[in-house]
């Protein structure tokens, strides 16, 4: 099978394409053929080899999914052979998803909506898994405020989705472009929700929108920890979904009495426990529920071509250059 492979960290020269062989089935797993796979800030990282290649098992990077089942496994009766699926597959798969096969424990996948595309469906599971994991264990209120910060990237947007269509519209978010601008009012945030974050007088505007905020769920991490950390009401909850808080902000979360909300979206893998495993096509079948009853929970992607070097190299500046604009970056298959 044809696949995009990492020879070595580094830059995206480092990728190639090449015939690798086809992965064998197992008892407990599904052969899916990829029709469609998507693109996350955590592939360049593991691509740079920082902290989260340790992750890696495989040359292949890709990390979701959407494709059709070819075979199955002896003890998988839930799935059949044609059927349109879904998955986040993390590190647990036979090798990553820039390639045309993978064999998948049972436990990670779902049924794909027939109402949505497989470029769609394939923009779903890390992003939405992350935001659905933070929304239910926060279980915000509608009288909470709420601030986040990267709103139009692809955790914040989905995050936004579900706060909205719990009925909770206090949020205030920040963007940089006319761009993120637009997909943020898009979700249904209103103009006044939305303060850019390159106005030299941004943080004002929003100690302007609340003093401080009841929730600060943090997406970008660094500098923007110690104003999610500042504008914080005491015992106030601080979001944590990049642990990259600095210093800083974890002495004034500490001073508040903050409640520190660690979201890890690989947590479920870690005992290494099958029966934990379904926690990722138990949710992702409720996310997949959710779209076909919401035409508003429906992803904005954008396709950076089909299985080829270039698409995957095009993906991957893109997400290092935060030129997504608000568009989860897939590729076809």
């Amino acid at each position: 099978m044809k696949a995009i492979t990492l020879k070595a960290f580094g830059s995206i020269e480092n990728f190639q394409l090449e015939e690798v062989a086809m992965p064998t089935n197992s008892n407990n797993n599904v052969l899916i053929r990829i029709k469609a796979t998507s693109f996350n800030p955590i592939d360049y990282q593991m691509r740079q080899g920082s902290t989260e290649s340790k992750l890696l098992k495989s040359p292949i990077l890709g990390r979701e999914l959407a494709g059709t089942i070819t075979e199955i496994g002896e003890n998988v009766t839930e799935f059949s052979v044609g059927d349109d699926v879904v998955a986040y597959v993390g590190s647990l798969g036979s090798n990553g998803t820039y390639t045309e096969y993978i064999s998948v424990p049972k436990e990670l996948i779902a049924i794909k909506p027939a109402t949505i595309s497989f470029e769609e469906a394939t923009s779903v599971p890390m992003v939405g898994l992350t935001a659905l994991q933070c929304v239910e264990r926060l279980n915000p209120s509608i009288h909470q405020s709420i601030f986040i910060s990267g709103g139009a990237g692809g955790v914040g947007t989905w995050v936004i989705k579900l706060l909205l269509a719990q009925g909770i519209n206090d949020i205030i978010t920040i963007a940089g472009n006319q761009e993120s601008i637009d997909s943020l009012l898009a979700l249904g945030l209103q103009p006044d929700n939305i303060i850019d974050y390159k106005n030299p007088d941004f943080i004002q505007h929003i100690e302007n929108k609340h003093q401080t905020f009841d929730i600060c769920i943090d997406l970008v991490g660094g500098k923007i920890s110690e104003l999610c950390s500042n504008i914080l009401k005491t015992n106030g909850t601080y979001v944590d979904i990049t642990a990259l808080s600095t210093a800083h902000a974890r002495e004034e979360l500490f001073d508040k009495g903050a409640i520190i909300l660690h979201i890890s979206n690989y947590a479920y893998t870690l005992s290494g426990k099958r029966t934990d495993l379904l926690y990722y096509g138990t949710k992702l079948a409720q996310l997949m529920e959710l779209i076909a009853s919401k035409n508003e929970l429906i992803p904005a992607i954008h396709n950076v071509g089909q299985l080829s070097l270039a698409s995957v190299q095009l993906a991957h500046t893109m997400l290092e250059n935060n030129q997504t604009h608000g568009k989860k970056l897939v590729m076809s298959l």
